[in-house]
């Protein structure tokens, strides 16, 4: 029997997570589920689709939208980006808007402030990465958001540290409408596994290449079988990049970048699926890809369900 049976004040609802680029959106989401489902990097706009977390609790079932970070689009897969974040804001019960405290109020959240005043939505502010700086500058710091706008709540985190995290949690939670269960209680994303396994491999290409790679890789899992008669599932992808001297720094020196990104991945995709992996990499130039809309379809990004 289900929690929506056995409890009439069952709470659910979605929450979507917005912000600035880099302010620590997916870190909080992966601190929050317990588990690796969205990518974090430091590099800015690391997030390109809606990644629902889901959180299940005797109580209540939360399930978290961590949305792209707000930020001018440069091209096509900038537009589509952009179009996730901000129609999140029309979908869900509560708006957790996410500033990193270290960089302070910035034009980026004035934007975001602007588009806030449009809904309806109860939005939690959330001051990300205390961590960072002396306790004494956090309410200036406070002060100065809650004069532009009337938050419902303001809470003080550190994502990366865990510090006041299970706070944040009991106030969503009070702050949700009673509701059904919409997941399985053992669920933690609605994502397909071939999915959170491209996202991975994509991110470990970020960590490995730093600067040397922009923004302009997508990875696109051609092939995921699991061998029937051994724990093992068989992973073939393809690493879609910009421009031909990018498939060189992906493959590195007799392809020794490559393998680093391979081992890697390998681990955290064989704790995701719980079995052993043989993964195969290739490295594929596509150019221009995120202006051409028949690659953004191809590569996963489908407008047209946004």
């Amino acid at each position: 029997m289900s929690n929506k049976e056995t409890n009439a004040s069952f709470k659910s609802g979605f929450i979507s997570i917005i912000g600035r680029p880099n302010v620590g959106k997916s870190t909080f989401l992966n601190r929050v589920i317990g588990q690796k489902i969205a990518i974090m990097s430091d590099k800015p706009q690391t997030t390109r689709n809606k990644v629902q977390g889901v959180l299940t609790t005797s109580e209540s079932q939360m399930i978290f939208i961590d949305t792209p970070g707000i930020h001018k689009p440069k091209h096509k897969l900038g537009d589509f980006m952009m179009k996730i974040a901000q129609n999140t804001l029309k979908e869900v019960d509560i708006i957790l808007f996410m500033v990193n405290v270290e960089e302070g109020l910035g034009k980026g959240d004035h934007f975001i402030i602007e588009k806030l005043k449009g809904v309806k939505t109860p939005v939690f502010l959330i001051l990300n990465k205390i961590d960072q700086i002396h306790p004494d500058e956090l309410l200036p710091i406070i002060q100065q958001y809650n004069e532009l706008f009337p938050f419902a709540a303001t809470v003080p985190i550190s994502a990366l540290e865990g510090n006041n995290v299970e706070h944040l949690l009991g106030l969503i939670q009070d702050n949700l409408p009673e509701g059904p269960q919409f997941y399985p209680a053992d669920q933690i994303t609605d994502h397909p596994e071939r999915f959170i396994v491209s996202e991975l491999i994509r991110e470990k290409v970020l960590h490995l290449t730093r600067e040397e790679i922009p923004h302009s890789i997508a990875v696109v899992i051609d092939k995921m079988e699991r061998k029937d008669d051994k724990n093992l599932i068989d992973v073939l992808a393809t690493i879609i990049v910009e421009r031909d001297s990018q498939k060189g720094i992906v493959i590195g020196k007799q392809g020794s970048m490559l393998k680093e990104v391979g081992k890697r991945s390998r681990v955290d995709i064989e704790n995701l699926l719980g079995s052993k992996v043989y993964l195969e990499l290739w490295v594929k130039v596509q150019k221009d890809w995120r202006n051409r809309a028949s690659n953004l379809r191809d590569y996963g990004f489908n407008d047209d369900e946004y």
